[in-house]
């Protein structure tokens, strides 16, 4: 059975799940990069109803926004539904760098806050599909599946699922409640699999693949590593945000006594570097939080 079969028939199992649960189509979630545009023509091949959705991150790259106006655009003019879900935190609209002094701790590798935030936080209530990979990461491989059960606080998987046979469906559909549900059709797919499908279907791409970029998502994000110096200097008004919210957070850490006890974290320029992980400065991965406290530590310090 190839590739594009076993994700179709995926597609149109969680499909009727969501229209027998719920009483409504599948929700395509779209971030503008190749992961979702292959799901979303998995999904237009699949034939079963489905709408389209984009969660605003507010720090995604210009050429992300055009590219899914113009591809939500098209999909309008054949009848489907396309929203654009807002992140809003605390009961008020947010971005990128609002959030930061709220949160008075920057988004690093190992503390993802804004994700959950600015990226996870649509679809509540439905039966979303998503482009999420295991060859993505080692983390993915682990805690990720072909369909997945989201409580309705927001806590990751009640039950994971990563076969299709009926037994397993039955125990998945069991626990169908007001939560938010998953389908990851293209889960076991490699990256070559992935390009080598865009290719031979002519699937139309963000442009910024184009541009050498191998990721796309929130400039600046701390996933993609020495590529942040690159997209600072394509973006260099997103370094500026970013500082800005990273004064404004250390001023408010300051205001409430909760310092960093590193020299790392002394001015905005120290931090800038601290965050940005150069050559020879601790990085994010010796960063520790404790999550009662809001407070930050370096063990070695």
């Amino acid at each position: 059975m190839d590739l594009e079969k076993t994700a179709i028939e995926r597609i149109r199992t969680a499909s009727q799940m969501s229209l027998q649960h719920y009483g409504l189509p599948l929700v395509v979630t779209d971030s503008g990069g190749k992961d979702s545009a292959v799901c979303r023509e998995l999904v237009r091949r699949s034939g079963v109803p489905f709408e389209l959705m984009h969660n605003l991150t507010t720090a995604d790259a210009p050429q992300t926004i055009y590219y899914v106006r113009e591809q939500f655009q098209k999909a309008e003019q054949a009848g489907i539904t396309c929203s654009i879900n807002k992140p809003y935190y605390k009961g008020q609209r947010i971005t990128m760098w609002s959030l930061i002094p709220m949160k008075m701790i920057p988004p690093t590798r190992t503390i993802r806050y804004c994700c959950e935030v600015l990226k996870e936080n649509g679809g509540a209530g439905r039966f979303i599909t998503t482009g999420v990979r295991w060859a993505e990461s080692r983390k993915r491989r682990k805690n990720r599946g072909i369909y997945e059960n989201f409580v309705p606080n927001g806590k990751k998987r009640a039950i994971i699922l990563n076969n299709d046979n009926d037994d397993t469906r039955r125990l998945f559909e069991s626990c169908l409640s007001r939560g938010k549900h998953v389908c990851n059709p293209i889960v076991d797919w490699s990256d070559q699999q992935v390009w080598e499908y865009i290719q031979a279907e002519k699937i139309p791409m963000n442009p910024l693949y184009e541009m050498g970029f191998h990721r796309v998502g929130c400039v600046g994000c701390p996933m993609a590593g020495k590529q942040g110096y690159r997209e600072f200097r394509i973006f260099p008004t997103y370094e500026r945000a970013y500082r800005r919210a990273f004064a404004k957070m250390l001023e408010l850490r300051k205001a409430a006594g909760r310092q960093c006890n590193s020299r790392l974290w002394s001015d905005v320029d120290a931090f800038f570097r601290w965050w940005m992980e150069d050559p020879g400065i601790p990085g994010q991965y010796e960063l520790s939080f404790h999550e009662d406290t809001n407070e930050i530590y370096y063990d070695y310090l």
